[in-house]
């Protein structure tokens, strides 16, 4: 498989949470650290990175700032260092509640203290040394295995998770990290929690909840009992085996999860690869050939699709369309144009993609009519998490209003009809929009809402009176943005 951008890793970027619940924070005044942040912001970011002198220490590396956290002789700690030197190293001691200690190497002292009175100068851990680690990216990704070389998907036939396909296709391979109590648990597609023993149970109960461990860039789940979760037996199946150190069968990359699509032609019929090389609208059901992976090139907008035999869609002679290329080009690459609950087409040779008599899709149209137009439905988001510039949407507490400036977020569910989405919250509840612009999560009837796929990773929503969700000043989500970008576009 290509790679293209298909596969790509997430760059592993967290916050870390104080014994006080406040999050370490670098300032770019003085470039002075403290833990007085009670949220996750770009301030709180930091990055892990292998000491060069490939010994047992880490960097910590400010993501906001770019600059390294140093611990002098005599305690002072900063984040100045453009270039890490000796007084930027650190060793990471896990404890058992999965919190970690941060000691220096080249001193031997604890990293700790609260507010603005952080210090590396204690000879013994306390609480106030202890911090926890909260990932800074968007929870729901693909999880490789690192010694198989497998992604993990739901297995609902077994009622198991396994690490045994090939390409992380479809729905099923959706993973949602869901971080509470200072731990994180393992949500599959179908809104259930992977147990320690490989059951797949609907509450996070305490077997289901694992501490995060880091090596060399790669993640592990470590349990309530202090054993990993790895791949176990001929068929991959997902469960904390005897291992109480990570070794290459306990790590796991994160992939970026990008959305994959099925399109309904107007002749009621899906759009497939199952036939052949040619592109045709000639399927009664959404199976892997009905679906493609699109990705959105952020600097042009428009879009490629990937389908499940290995290739691009592409134009070819006379306008025709086959799945056939095997790079990124621009015959690969369609322009999208959003048109209400439909979207249209538009190839490399300026023309729109119709479906012709036969099935077969071909760019050959001067102008968008019923046959130009598709039903496009995202499939591998049927739980939702959205992240804005700001933060991550979340009830706001003891209200149905939503909040987009939380480092915790809520996961909704998403339902599809006709061209656009509806969204349930918590208590199952829908979303609607109200006076003002507002937007609350206790609907009776569902409302429909439109998705725009605006960049890589980014999304658009337009509510019913033709206005976007926003983020903004209040924290709140409104509909009242004109145009898509900016506050507009949400990480999903």
């Amino acid at each position: 498989m290509p790679t293209n951008g298909l596969h790509q890793v997430l760059k592993i970027q967290f916050g870390l949470v104080n014994d006080a619940d406040r999050y370490l924070t670098a300032e770019s005044f003085g470039f002075k650290v403290n833990a007085s942040a009670p949220s996750l912001k770009r301030k709180q970011m930091w990055v892990l990175e292998p000491d060069p002198g490939q010994g047992s220490a880490v960097l910590l590396r400010s993501s906001h700032l770019g600059r390294y956290l140093s611990a002098e002789e005599d305690g002072r700690v900063a984040c100045e260092a453009e270039r890490p030197g000796r007084d930027c190293r650190f060793l990471v001691l896990p404890q058992p509640d999965g919190r970690w200690v941060l000691r220096s190497e080249p001193h031997g002292r604890f990293f700790g203290g609260t507010e603005d009175r952080l210090s590396c100068f204690a000879t013994a851990i306390s609480p106030a040394e202890l911090w926890t680690v909260h990932l800074a990216i968007h929870p729901q990704a693909h999880l490789l295995s690192v010694s198989r070389r497998r992604y993990v998907h739901l297995c609902p036939q077994e009622d198991e998770m396994a690490a045994d396909s090939n390409t992380p296709w479809g729905v099923d391979a959706l993973i949602t990290l869901i971080f509470q109590n200072r731990q994180y648990c393992l949500k599959s597609c179908d809104s259930r929690y992977l147990r320690s023993d490989g059951h797949l149970v609907w509450e996070p109960e305490a077997s289901a909840c694992y501490t995060l461990e880091f090596k060399a860039g790669k993640l592990a789940f470590k349990d309530c009992d202090g054993r990993y979760l790895a791949p176990a037996g001929p068929a991959g199946s997902l469960r904390a085996g005897r291992n109480t150190r990570p070794g290459k069968d306990e790590l796991f990359d994160l992939e970026e999860s990008h959305p994959q699509v099925v399109l309904l032609a107007a002749n009621r019929r899906y759009v497939s690869v199952r036939q052949g090389v040619n592109v045709s609208a000639n399927q009664d059901e959404e199976l892997h050939h009905e679906t493609f992976l699109m990705q959105i090139d952020g600097d042009t907008g428009k879009c490629t699709f990937y389908s499940s035999t290995g290739g691009y869609w592409t134009l070819v002679a006379h306008g025709g369309i086959q799945a056939t290329a095997t790079q990124v080009s621009a015959n690969t690459m369609f322009e999208v144009e959003w048109r209400g609950r439909r979207v249209a087409l538009k190839a490399s040779n300026g023309r729109y993609v119709c479906m012709k008599k036969n099935g077969q899709l071909a760019a050959v149209s001067d102008f968008v009519g019923e046959d130009e137009e598709f039903i496009l439905k995202l499939i591998n988001r049927p739980i939702l998490v959205l992240r804005g510039l700001d933060g991550f949407v979340c009830h706001r507490r003891g209200s149905n209003q939503l909040d987009t400036n939380r480092s915790v977020y809520d996961v909704f569910h998403l339902s599809f009809s006709d061209g656009a989405y509806q969204i349930r919250g918590r208590g199952g509840g829908f979303w609607n929009t109200g006076s003002h612009g507002s937007v609350r999560s206790d609907g009776e009837r569902p409302e429909d809402f439109l998705f725009e796929f605006r960049g890589q990773g980014r999304l658009a929503i337009r509510a019913r009176g033709g206005k976007y969700l926003r983020g903004g000043a209040s924290g709140l989500l409104r509909a009242d943005a004109d145009a898509p970008v900016g506050l507009a576009l949400w990480e999903y």
